[in-house]
């Protein structure tokens, strides 16, 4: 049944189409009075007219104009080839089938870290990464067909390194990029390697091989830009290349997904219009200059709604010569802890501060541990400075070379303490966590459904039991993003065997996925208790 807006609105639409339909009518009819019947009007009525002849003038070109001919060369479109996968329901997409109210989110799931916040929270839902003209399969997805996606990048050394968005080509088997002085008959492009990746930003460095320098972009500073500097956008929006869009800034420093996906995140906001296929172009200042990757936008459409998202110069570059250097990865700074974001003013009231870091948990083994730090310390000092907030702490530790050392202030049960930490390596403090729950029995490591599944799961109740006459645990919470996630489970389900594995009890469900490792397929038999009628429906993938 519509609502009553609904109904509403097709009444006010019915009538617009009646008000239309009926001043046509009426258009025709006066022409047909003014004109007479057709086929009886005045012959040679045009015999006085003058034909038109164009101006020859010239308009003198504007900065828009001199910065699309002058960066426009380094502008490149990329488009990669995914090749079939053997695996089940890899596309994301959720099963239709299988919808079912999600229950609030826990107040766990917006813990932070230094280096690994967990949980991306629903915020993620209305940020569209651009996959370039890859729209998602209305049917659930085809994985025995080759995927194709488009995105943009540019030249920032003329031997052929190229810097795009991450997402642009992760996955792909094959990356293609196509040049701007190319032949338009050119059927894919020049071939590309994967130079370098970093998630944490989602750009990347890939580099096509070039018998004679080609040309290359400037990069500029993002820190001097400025709210209402004027700026361009050039890329390959649904595969038009070398399109050519401005505006504004419109703000700076946007975080625009909460936890971990986040931290590292801090985009350039502007109105200058970019869609899908935009990825990994330039975002340009009025010097012609670099001063942002364009890489997401805020849309309810799927298209452009004049809000994107550039992740500024400052950090590419950073990024960039991390990716080019002999790890070909980025190496960021830890202390290994986990902390609350964005607590509620009570919290600190009652704990005594105004500024600084309340720690949730403390990696074991990690530099803080070492250090003495312990959970419900507030870190408030780095090397004697002020600690804001926890964006401070984590901007200040992951800049930091694995190696050196920090002196951290910190107050412990109202008492003022201070400890020098020795800076860790952000990946390999948090590995070596995981690698010891993992090896750890199921009795010892937590929730194993959720270290490798992404989700936490509960025992069925009686009355849940009796209803579908099979036992299995019940999905209590989904984490965005997670393999879980990806498979199209959601809170509410039933998991009554994996790998047709029984998991009736917690502990069996337990023990089953504690066995689980990278590169398994994992298979799970799930019943809706809201339609059991509709039997058992099987989801699954491979643990990557």
């Amino acid at each position: 049944m519509k609502s009553l807006f609904e109904r509403l609105r097709m009444r006010r639409l019915a009538s617009m189409f009646v008000l239309l339909g009926t001043l046509s009518v009426a258009i025709v009819a006066v022409s047909f009075a003014a004109h007479g019947v057709r086929g009886q009007e005045k012959q040679n009525l045009s015999s006085d007219a003058t034909p038109l002849k164009v101006v020859d003038s010239t308009v003198a070109p504007n900065e828009f104009v001199k910065i699309a001919k002058e960066v426009g060369p380094a502008v490149v479109n990329i488009n990669t080839e995914t090749l079939p996968k053997q695996s089940l329901n890899k596309s994301g997409k959720r099963n239709p089938h299988l919808r079912v109210q999600p229950n609030p989110q826990s107040p766990g799931d917006d813990d932070g870290d230094d280096d690994q916040q967990q949980g991306q929270g629903n915020f993620q839902d209305f940020f569209n990464k651009f996959f370039g003209g890859q729209v998602p399969d209305q049917d659930g997805g085809d994985d025995s067909q080759v995927r194709e996606s488009l995105g943009s990048g540019f030249i920032v050394d003329s031997k052929g390194y190229i810097i795009t968005n991450n997402h642009v080509i992760e996955k792909a088997d094959k990356i293609y990029v196509k040049l701007s002085s190319d032949p338009d008959n050119t059927e894919k492009g020049r071939p590309a390697h994967v130079i370098g990746i970093d998630k944490a930003t989602d750009l990347a460095v890939i580099k096509i091989d070039t018998n004679s320098p080609l040309p290359t972009v400037k990069l500029g500073n993002s820190d001097t830009a400025q709210v209402g500097d004027w700026v361009e956008a050039i890329g390959s929006p649904f595969a038009l290349s070398q399109t050519v869009t401005a505006g504004i800034i419109s703000a700076k420093h946007r975080t625009i997904e909460p936890g971990a996906s986040g931290q590292f995140q801090h985009f350039i906001q502007t109105d200058a219009a970019i869609n899908p296929g935009n990825s990994g172009g330039p975002l340009l200042n009025m010097n012609g200059e670099v001063i942002g990757v364009n890489t997401a936008i805020y849309t309810q459409s799927a298209g452009y709604q004049g809000i994107g998202f550039a992740m500024p110069s400052n950090t590419v570059v950073e990024v960039y010569n991390d990716l080019i250097s002999a790890s070909h990865k980025v190496t960021r700074g830890s202390i290994g802890i986990r902390f609350n974001q964005g607590l509620p003013g009570a919290v600190n009231r009652v704990y005594g501060f105004k500024t600084g870091v309340l720690v949730q948990q403390v990696v074991h083994g990690g530099p803080a541990d070492k250090a003495g730090l312990k959970g419900g310390d507030i870190i408030t000092t780095i090397d004697g400075r002020g600690i804001k907030d926890g964006d401070d702490l984590v901007n200040e530790i992951t800049s930091r070379r694995p190696g050196s050392s920090v002196r951290l202030g910190y107050s412990r049960d109202g008492k003022q303490l201070d400890t020098t930490v020795t800076i860790g390596d952000l990946d390999r403090v948090f590995a070596e966590q995981e690698n010891q729950q993992a090896d750890s029995g199921p009795d010892n490591q937590g929730d194993a459904g959720e270290t490798k599944l992404g989700l936490v799961v509960r025992q069925e109740s009686d009355s849940t039991a009796a209803k579908l006459k099979i036992p299995g645990v019940v999905i209590q919470s989904v984490r965005s993003g997670s393999f879980a996630d990806l498979q199209g489970l959601e809170p509410g389900l039933v998991i009554t065997r994996i790998n047709k594995q029984p998991t009736g009890t917690k502990e069996q469900f337990d023990a089953v996925v504690s066995k689980l490792k990278t590169g398994d397929d994992v298979v799970f038999e799930i019943i809706d208790p809201r339609r059991p009628d509709n039997g058992i429906n099987y989801l699954g993938g491979t643990l990557e």
